[in-house]
């Protein structure tokens, strides 16, 4: 397979929304998703995807920031690759291609959030090379 690897304008973030989706499992609907990333638009956010010519059958967002504990940081956000393209060490390609991506930008460090029930990410991630830090808390408002 012929993968592309790349930063999808913000101008196009509405063509992720799919994907989005079918990793929350339709929980949060596709309007609200739609909105959010319209707001995302003008901050710290990119999309980064994977592409067979121009369909997109892998995305993550990545949010640049510092952080007092890790200096110059992106957090990987919604990392989702189509389950047909899985076990094919795509994800892998992509983590090196983000990891390069990110250091050529000069961020130090990479970090990310899984569900505690995937287990599944929780090996990908451990096998890549990341370490657990501590606990993600959310409080609604």
């Amino acid at each position: 397979m012929n993968y592309d690897f790349k930063i999808l304008p913000n101008a196009k973030l509405e063509s992720i929304v799919p994907l989005v989706y079918e990793l929350n499992n339709g929980k949060i609907s596709k309007s609200t998703l739609s909105s959010r990333f319209n707001e995302m638009k003008n901050q710290n956010y990119e999309c980064a995807v994977i592409m067979i010519g121009t369909e997109i059958i892998g995305i993550t967002g990545l949010w640049f920031c510092t952080r007092h504990y890790s200096g110059k940081s992106v957090e990987l956000d919604h990392v989702y690759i189509k389950p047909e393209h899985r076990d094919k060490g795509l994800g892998k390609l992509f983590m090196q291609w983000i990891k390069t991506y990110c250091k050529k930008k000069g961020y130090e460090t990479m970090e990310l959030n899984t569900y505690v029930q995937n287990y599944p990410s929780h090996k990908f991630y451990y096998n890549e090379s990341f370490q657990i830090l501590g606990y993600h808390f959310l409080k609604k408002l």
